[in-house]
């Protein structure tokens, strides 16, 4: 049975990793986030009052093809899709880098895509969501760990205000997210990128989801 699986997930949480191995575990195509292959996102860091827009724009436009794509081919699990993107740019917005009509830009652009996924794609919604849910702590040990300069408090100490804002909301984005079944996973308890125990518990407890839903 064909499936579409999207993963979610603050920065450092997993995400990329957890694509990997559910596409290997369920024999399915992985789409993964442009990041290091991301013009703009060096520049954003660099600056990001002047960035801050270009960026999401970036971001938006190749969640928008990636997921066009893996609801056509429905068999596929998609590391951070275009359901998450407004809540990086308003966050941004709040912040003071970008402008009313920056705004009233993007949120419209979003909603002809979303309305694009809705009505003309061969699949209208992800088969289920797995968020991976962590502490600013492991969100900033992981962050280190990967160790790309830009995202490093030693490169902005002022980052440590964004990455604790942007870990809050992705709590209360994960509760208003209704448009596929979600689970969550607890990423400070199940470490699946080291650990293969937890690894099992896991992939075992996203199966176990896939089955209560008819979709394996």
């Amino acid at each position: 049975m064909e499936i579409l699986i999207i993963t979610s997930g603050t920065i450092g949480s997993g995400k990329s990793s957890l694509t990997t191995l559910l596409a290997k575990e369920l024999k399915t195509q992985a789409f993964y986030e442009s990041v290091d292959d991301n013009p703009v996102l060096p520049l954003f860091y660099s600056d990001p009052q002047q960035y801050a827009f270009l960026l999401q724009i970036f971001f938006l436009n190749t969640r928008f093809a990636s997921i066009k794509k893996a609801l056509k081919d429905d068999n596929n699990v998609l590391d951070r899709s275009i359901y998450e993107d407004s809540l990086f740019f308003h966050m941004n917005a709040e912040m003071g880098r970008a402008t009313e009509t920056e705004v009233e830009v993007y949120d419209k652009l979003l909603e002809n895509m979303l309305e694009e996924i809705q009505y003309a794609a061969p699949k209208k919604a992800p088969d289920l969501l797995v968020h991976i849910e962590v502490s600013l702590e492991t969100m900033l040990k992981r962050i280190k760990k990967r160790g790309r300069n830009y995202e490093q408090l030693t490169y902005d100490e002022t980052l440590f205000d964004y990455y604790k804002e942007l870990n809050e909301r992705y709590k209360k984005w994960y509760e208003d997210y209704d448009y596929s079944p979600k689970m969550k996973i607890n990423g400070d308890k199940y470490d699946f990128m080291e650990n293969e125990q937890d690894r099992e518990i896991v992939l075992n407890d996203i199966k176990e989801k896939l089955q209560e839903l008819g979709r394996i």
